[in-house]
């Protein structure tokens, strides 16, 4: 089966998608990886999009779309995709029924993980990860178990995202209510939308999504 995670950044969709590929066999069409996946490659539209970024300009929607289809080829249609993150537009919606259309495929089920905003402000800008083995801790919800040293690898040094703050937390809020969250009624017509705490452990979102898609 085809479905979407919606929600905004830092809501988990990431995590999920993980969980998923592992549970149901699926693969995680992220944009943003395909993209980088196809400029290193060499591919043609890797070197179509790779042109545009060069230039400073935003890969279009054109050329999301031939990596979609590529990738949808190259998948075959005994593996359903959990697309993390597309679409984020009216227009990107449209194509991605044209795009599954072609290669026979619809989409199923269209998940929209929930957020309270303050309190993914929270989770957020408390992100810290160690610098040498990457392992993730937070202020509030998980700290070191010895203060200033990595359990996993001892190490010292930590860091943190720059835009790990609240204003821009608070931007991207705004951007996913403004440009995302419109297209949801769509889907909602079609019976297709289910709408799961985000706010919840991993283990209990894991367990909603899997409930959805049995």
């Amino acid at each position: 089966m085809d479905i979407i995670l919606l929600g905004p950044p830092g809501a988990g969709k990431g995590t999920q998608a993980h969980r998923l590929v592992e549970h149901h066999g699926m693969r995680q069409l992220s944009t943003g990886d395909m993209l980088r996946a196809a400029v290193k490659a060499r591919t043609p539209v890797g070197i179509k999009a790779q042109a545009i970024m060069e230039k400073g300009e935003l890969v279009s929607d054109d050329i999301v779309s031939e990596l979609i289809d590529a990738e949808l080829t190259a998948m075959g249609s005994a593996t359903g995709a959990i697309f993390d993150g597309y679409p984020r537009t009216a227009a990107q919606a449209e194509m991605l029924d044209d795009i599954l259309a072609k290669h026979g495929r619809k989409l199923d089920h269209v998940i929209e993980l929930k957020v309270d905003e303050d309190a993914l402000v929270e989770r957020i800008t408390g992100r810290f990860t160690c610098a040498e083995c990457g392992e993730g801790y937070h202020d509030t919800f998980k700290l070191p178990a010895k203060e200033g040293v990595c359990d996993v690898c001892g190490a010292t040094e930590f860091k943190r995202r720059p835009d790990d703050n609240e204003e821009t937390v608070r931007h991207r809020m705004d951007v996913y209510r403004s440009e995302t969250a419109p297209i949801l009624p769509g889907y909602e017509k079609r019976g297709i939308v289910h709408r799961v705490d985000g706010m919840a452990s991993i283990e209990d979102v894991t367990a909603a999504l899997d409930d959805i898609l049995v």
